[in-house]
Formats: C-alpha cells, structure tokens, sequence
C-alpha cells in the first residue's frame, strides 16, 4: 500500500473499460468508513455515467477531456440537507446553516472523497482530481439539481488507465512542508533551497519560456492563477454558500 502511494499519479486518460457497478459501490461503501465530523456523515457524492450528463458537467470543467472520457465522473458535496431533513423528522432543530458547519462538512467531504481514492488506486484505478469545481459550484449545482445546503466541493473522474501511464510530477522535499513543535518561519535562503530542484526541471523552464516570464513562480501568479480569477471565483463561491444557505447576509 506504501509503494503505491509513493508511486501514486493523476490519471487523465482511461480505457473504454466500465467500472461494473458492484466495484463501484464496494469502494465507496469503503469510503464511507472514512473519519468525520460527530458520525454525522454531512456528505453526499453524485455518480455520473451517462454520456450526456458528462457533456452537461463539462463546461463547469471548462471542458477537460477527462469528463467526458472517463467512464465515471463523481461529484463529491458538502450535505447537511439529509441530516437537517432527519432532525426534523425527529423534532429536533439542528442549527446547520452557518460557516462552521460548511468547513466542517467541507473536511468530511474530502476525507470520504480521498478514501474512495485509495481505495479505486488499490483496486487498480486511476483518478483525477478536478478543482473546477469550487470555480463554478453555481454551474454544478443546477447541473445535477443540488438543493439547499449542498454545495459541490471535489469532482474525481475514475477509470482504469490508459497506457503510456504520465510521469510522476515532482513534490517539494519533506524539509519544506513539515514543521517540528513549532512554526519555523521561511528564510530566502531556505527557500531558495527547498524550490531549487523544482525550478531547475526542463519541464517548468519549459513553461517559464513558453509563457514569455523570468521566473517559475510567474508562471503560476500571471498565467495559472491570477489575482483577478482569484478574486472573480471567490465572488462565485461566496455566493453560491448564501443561496446554498450556509452564509447569511
């Protein structure tokens, strides 16, 4: 199980193969035994397989290949509709509708959604994480008809790989990302160090001179994840938590 997390990569191209639908159903009931919040389980996951509801959730994707040509698309979301739904069927008045029930439930939701993960990779699968879906939860959510107090957070599409497999992207040394009893706050030198080996990959010059840039981190500042898209999709998801319910004006 270790050697396959080591050696773990996205999948973004599949074979024609189908996932059967007992598979299917024993990995994500296997994920379900994921850890979260009060075992109040405030998740649901929409599974996608028809070909023209793939076509409908692509553009929210801006339009990936992999959706359409994975032969599974799932739709990890936030769901405290179930639980509110059941407390009141039981006279009881659950007070679900703010902010910490949303990032509580946002934990849970991802949890479930990367067991599932672990376990599909166990059984040989590929997946592929898409975080389009936080960009355009408003799109998502007429698309697969989410009712109050659901908001789409993760989509993974799952197939069994297609050969030639990609190559391993690259990860920043253990150094730069763990901390020991307290936070040891970066030096220009120590990240100079831990971002060395990372931009000195011919595939990230590669990008640095295909966008027109000096520097890496340009690259993913001016081109990949603007100031201003950062701004318009946090308007977007801000809004979709208030008519979702979960933000209050």
């Amino acid at each position: 199980m270790l050697e396959s997390m080591k050696n773990r990569k996205s999948i973004r191209k599949y074979t024609t193969q189908d996932i059967p639908k007992p598979l299917l159903n024993e990995l994500l009931e296997v994920a379900t035994r994921a850890s979260n919040t009060g075992n109040m389980q405030l998740y649901s996951v929409i599974v996608t397989r028809d070909k023209a509801n793939k076509e409908k959730l692509a553009p929210a994707h801006f339009n990936q290949p992999m959706i359409t040509t994975a032969p599974v698309v799932l739709t990890f979301c936030v769901d405290a509709n179930r639980f509110v739904k059941w407390t009141e069927q039981r006279k009881a008045e659950a007070g679900f509708d703010n902010l910490q029930t949303f990032i509580a439930s946002t934990i849970d939701t991802m949890l479930f959604a990367q067991s599932f993960c672990d376990a599909a990779e166990a059984k040989g699968l590929g997946i592929c994480y898409l975080g389009t879906t936080a960009y355009n939860a408003d799109q998502i959510i007429k698309t697969l008809s989410l009712p109050r107090l659901v908001v789409p957070i993760v989509t993974v599409t799952v197939g069994y790989p297609a050969e030639p497999l990609p190559g391993q992207v690259e990860r920043l040394p253990l150094a730069a990302v763990v901390h020991q009893e307290k936070y040891e706050d970066y030096t220009p030198a120590s990240i100079d160090a831990f971002y060395k080996d990372k931009e000195e990959l011919e595939v990230n010059k590669q990008f640095v001179k295909e966008n027109n840039k000096e520097t890496l981190a340009q690259v993913f500042t001016d081109v990949r994840y603007t100031k201003k898209n950062n701004e318009y999709f946090s308007d977007v998801l801000m809004k979709v938590l208030k008519e979702q319910g979960f933000i209050k004006d």
